[in-house]
Parts: structure tokens; C-alpha cells; sequence
């Protein structure tokens, strides 16, 4: 007998001895109980009884449709309600309004106006506070609003709430944009920072503040990799700027970098920018919006990450910038830009596009490259301590590290954790990496946070995370997401199809929390307060519609 029949067999008494249902009966939405029953069977462990699956934190309930609902396994209704309801016990009024305006933005509820009614009194307890007028409360709660709406990208003209009095808005939508630039408040430490720039970066200072003081503009690229100071140098250029009484913009393409920069904004929200641009493409914006004046107000504006965006995107900036400066002849209208990047790190996303297609995409591929001034960061401020590593990466980056097929590097046996195909690997992985048997490391946010596992694809992330929460103490709450394809009468699509996938930037179907927790948002949702893809925050509490955390990086 060979060793394939010999496997074969096995295989066979294995499958003889297995008893297992293959698949449940499908059932469509419109058959009411007999889906929501369906639902249960596919989530409830254990159940015995039609009764155990009606029974939710012991309360047994009429229905199947109640006891699905009840376990968050169907959207109801009355979620959006429950949540802001729920989230009264951990916010104060402002975090009440921000979630209010997320919701606006995200969820597209159905019933706006009832929405503001029911929720306006804890929404607005801050300025009852101050205000006698209940007028001006409501129209101070609203303006707030507006301007969270705003940095979404979205205006409150959109939604059926109550109009806000002019009388109270002091601010025409013109000069609103150029009002928040010159309100950033400065921060004293950042205004130091010249004092403590090495060569380098004091070479790049001055040459770009020079430019902005001569009144000619300028472009620069400034080049460097990861942990050379690159946001150092933007943030002492911000602040030198700012305190002088002129407008500086900061932007980036990611949400993360965003964030970190004072008054960051993502460039497609700050420039509106189409999701898709074309060669000789332009932005969103109009001569006359506030956008425009802004811009053409600004003594400086930073992109940073630039070389991970489409070429075609900052060519769009530079069409619409030469248009409203009336100075076609010059990139930018002649306005001093700042760009940054490392081009070794991540390049233009083409979707199935060749290497050639890709490079195409990129920065140095536009007719703009010849314009820019290299500026280049050369010295690693962050990784001092470890130069090795620090060539090691540089010479990855710079494509001069030994290859093994001309496809594959060798990684240095001292930073890899030994794979040996036995259970217990992803174990020791995560071991190796956060050292979870120290629970005092589990409920310390400054040592979690620091610390992450990367893969290369979203399932391997999700076993890796499952892992995770079943090694760390506490209470345990799980959230099931709503799933359901669009356009499908027939219900072609049935929603545990639905709920297996793993898309990007969407959480899995079955997400488990604990307290004190890490968790990493997966979207831009509002980064001008810190919310976007790749953010770090904290599990510090939960209810069934609503979580509180808090952010610690990013």
C-alpha cells in the first residue's frame, strides 16, 4: 500500500466517524421567523430548546426576531437612539455632538430631526450651563455641529436640522476656513525646536523660510527615510510661521500623518480632490470658495507622505492653484510648497498595475519633479541607538541588500521569531512580541500600544487577534456586524456569505472587546480630532450600541 492510499483511508474513517450538519436550509428576510431563526442557529452555541435560543441574558422573549435584535445579530431600528443613549454615560455634551455629527455622516439616519429632538437636551448641557436663552443654546450646540460636520467634509445645509441664525454665526463662509487657519494656537515647545535641528534640517529651515520671506515661493521635496526628522522639521516650520500672524496649511495623504501635524489635514479633504483624477485634472474647489481664499492667503503649505500619492493628484493641486493665483506660468501660482516622502517606503496604490504603471504613478514621474528642490534628511534621529538596523533598512530600501532569487531578501536570524509548522507558533509569536504573561504589561496603554503585529492579509490578522483577546483578562463583550448586499431581491447573497469576508477597512463580522484593550481604527472618519486609519486607542469601556475608548497614538 502506497502512502497516498494509506492517507486516503485515513481520511475516509475520519469523515465515517464525523457527524455534522453540512449546512443550514436557507431562508429569505421576508420569511420572517423562519430567518430569524436561522440567524440564531448560525450564531447561538449550545442551544437546546427553541426557548434556549429565545433566551438572552436570561430573559426569554416572544419571538425569534426579538431575541436576534436583543443579541445585536440584527440591526434595529432603534440603534442609533440606543447608542446615543448609551453613550451619555461616558461623554460630556461636546463628545455628545461629535458622535451626533459622526452619525450624520457615517450612518445616514432616516429620521434626523427626531434624532435632534430626542437627544438636543443632553447634547447641549454645557452652554445651558451659560446661556439663559434656550434659543441660543440650540444655535450654539448647532454652530458646533457645522463645524464638525465641516472638517468631514460635509456641510449642515445636507441634513434636516434647525437653521442656524445668522445673528449667531459671526463667521460667512468665506472667511470660515482662513478664521480656523490663523486661530491654531502655537505650541511653545514646537517653537523651540529650531534651536535643536541638526545640519541638515537647519539647511532645509532656512532655505524654505527664506523663500516664504522673499515673497517668490518656491517648491521642495523634502526627502528622507523614516526617522530622519522629517516631521521635526514641519513641525518648527509650522510654528515659526504660524506665530508670525501668516497661514501656514499642513496636509498629508494618510490620516495617521495627518493627525500628527498641528492642524493637519488629510490633502484630499484639505484640497478637494477627486477620489479619481486624470491627467490634467483640477480640484474640487472654486475661485470663490473659502478653499481658494485660503489658499491664496497661505505663506506656506506642507504635504507630507507626497510620495504615496498619484502623481496626477498633486499635478490637480497645481492646475487649480495656477488658475486662482492668476500666474499660470508658475507651479503652484508661486506659492511656497512644501512636499515629503520617502520613496523606498509605500508607493502609489494601482490597482493590478504593473511595476511600470506603478512607477508611472509616482511624484518623480510628473513634470512638476524638475521644479522641486531636493531637500534630503540623510541622519536617523530615531533609531540612534541602533545603527545596524538602521543601514540594514537603508539598504533594503535603496535595493542593495543581498537577494536570493532576485525577488527575496534574507532576514537576520536575530530579528525573527523560528517557525516550526506546531500549534504553538502564533503563541510564541505574540509572546515574543508583547510578553502577555505579565498582566501588569496588559494593562499598561504605553507598553500595548507601541507594540502591533503586521501580516499580509486581513484572516491571518483576525486568528492572530482572536488569540489575543482570549489571553487578556476582564470582561468580554462581542459586537456582530449587519450585513446585507445591495440590489439582491432574491437573496443570492446570504448573509453568512456576507459575513465571512474580510474586506479592508472593515472590522471582522464577530468583533470581541475587553477593557483596557488595543484597538486600531480601520478608516478616516474625522482626523482633524485624531479619528483615522491607523489611530491606537484604548478599550476603557462598553455598552451594546456604544464603546469608549481612548486614543494613545496617533
Amino acid at each position: 500500500m502506497s502512502w497516498l492510499e494509506e492517507f486516503y483511508i485515513r481520511i475516509s474513517h475520519l469523515r465515517d466517524e464525523r457527524t455534522q450538519i453540512g449546512r443550514i436550509v436557507s431562508a429569505h428576510p421576508a420569511e420572517g421567523e423562519r430567518y430569524y431563526l436561522r440567524v440564531l442557529l448560525n450564531h447561538v452555541t449550545g442551544a437546546t430548546s427553541f426557548q434556549d435560543l429565545r433566551t438572552v441574558n436570561g430573559i426569554v422573549y416572544s419571538t425569534f426576531h426579538e431575541a436576534a435584535e436583543r443579541r445585536g445579530l440584527i440591526e434595529s431600528d432603534n440603534t442609533i437612539n440606543e447608542c446615543l443613549d448609551e453613550a451619555k454615560v461616558f461623554h460630556m455634551p461636546s463628545s455628545l455632538r461629535r458622535l451626533f455629527s459622526t452619525i450624520l455622516v457615517f450612518c445616514e439616519p432616516s429620521n434626523v430631526h427626531g434624532l435632534w429632538d430626542r437627544h438636543m437636551e443632553a447634547m447641549t448641557e454645557d452652554y445651558r450651563l451659560t446661556q439663559m436663552c434656550p434659543h441660543a443654546v440650540e444655535q450654539m450646540a448647532l454652530l458646533d455641529i457645522k463645524n464638525m460636520l465641516e472638517s468631514m467634509g460635509k456641510d449642515i445645509s445636507s441634513f434636516p436640522l434647525p437653521e442656524i441664525d445668522k445673528s449667531y454665526d459671526a463667521l460667512d463662509n468665506e472667511a470660515r476656513e482662513i478664521i480656523k487657519e490663523s486661530t491654531i494656537e502655537v505650541d511653545p515647545e514646537h517653537l523651540g525646536f529650531s534651536s535643536f535641528l541638526n545640519p541638515e534640517q537647519r539647511y532645509a529651515y532656512d532655505e524654505i523660510l527664506a523663500t516664504i520671506n522673499s515673497g517668490q515661493g518656491g517648491v521642495f521635496f523634502v526627502d528622507g527615510p523614516g526617522g530622519t526628522g522629517k516631521t521635526y522639521l514641519y513641525k518648527a516650520l509650522l510654528a515659526k510661521v504660524r506665530a508670525e500672524g501668516k497661514i501656514a496649511v499642513a496636509t498629508a495623504t494618510s490620516g495617521v500623518a495627518a493627525s500628527i501635524l498641528p492642524g493637519g489635514r488629510t490633502a484630499h479633504s484639505r484640497f478637494k480632490i477627486p477620489l479619481n483624477t486624470e491627467d490634467g485634472g483640477v480640484c474640487s474647489f472654486t475661485k470663490q470658495s473659502g478653499t481658494a481664499k485660503l489658499l491664496m492667503r497661505a505663506s506656506l503649505i506642507i504635504w507630507d507622505e507626497a510620495s504615496m500619492t498619484k502623481r496626477q493628484a498633486v499635478e490637480a493641486l497645481d492646475n487649480s492653484m495656477r488658475d486662482i493665483m492668476a500666474r499660470p506660468d508658475l507651479p503652484f501660482g508661486g506659492k511656497t510648497i512644501v512636499f515629503g516622502g520617502d520613496f523606498r517606503q509605500v508607493l502609489p496604490i494601482v490597482r493590478k498595475g504593473t511595476r511600470s504603471q506603478i512607477i508611472d504613478a509616482t511624484l518623480r514621474k510628473s513634470y512638476l519633479w524638475e521644479n522641486m528642490r531636493q531637500l534630503r534628511l540623510v541622519r536617523n534621529m530615531r533609531a540612534q541607538s541602533d545603527p545596524w538596523f538602521v543601514d540594514y533598512l537603508l539598504r533594503v530600501g535603496n535595493g542593495t541588500e543581498d537577494t536570493m532569487d532576485a525577488d527575496y531578501i534574507r532576514l537576520p536570524d536575530e530579528i525573527c521569531v523560528p517557525y516550526t509548522s506546531d500549534a504553538t507558533d502564533i503563541d510564541k509569536l505574540i509572546e515574543s512580541v508583547f510578553q502577555m504573561t505579565l498582566e501588569e504589561n496588559l494593562l499598561d496603554p504605553n507598553y500595548m500600544t507601541p507594540r502591533a503585529i503586521l501580516s499580509t492579509r486581513n484572516e491571518y490578522v483576525d486568528k492572530i487577534n482572536m488569540k489575543m483577546i482570549e489571553r487578556f483578562p476582564g470582561e468580554e463583550m462581542i459586537y456582530y456586524s449587519f450585513d446585507h448586499a445591495e440590489d439582491d431581491p432574491h437573496n443570492y447573497y446570504p448573509a453568512e456569505f456576507l459575513n465571512s469576508l474580510t474586506h479592508n477597512g472593515l472590522p471582522p463580522h464577530i468583533l470581541k472587546l475587553r477593557i483596557n484593550f488595543p484597538i486600531i481604527f480601520l478608516c478616516n472618519i474625522d482626523p482633524a480630532s485624531g479619528l483615522c486609519n491607523g489611530t491606537r486607542l484604548i478599550v476603557r469601556g462598553f455598552m451594546r450600541n456604544a464603546i469608549d475608548a481612548e486614543i494613545v497614538l496617533g
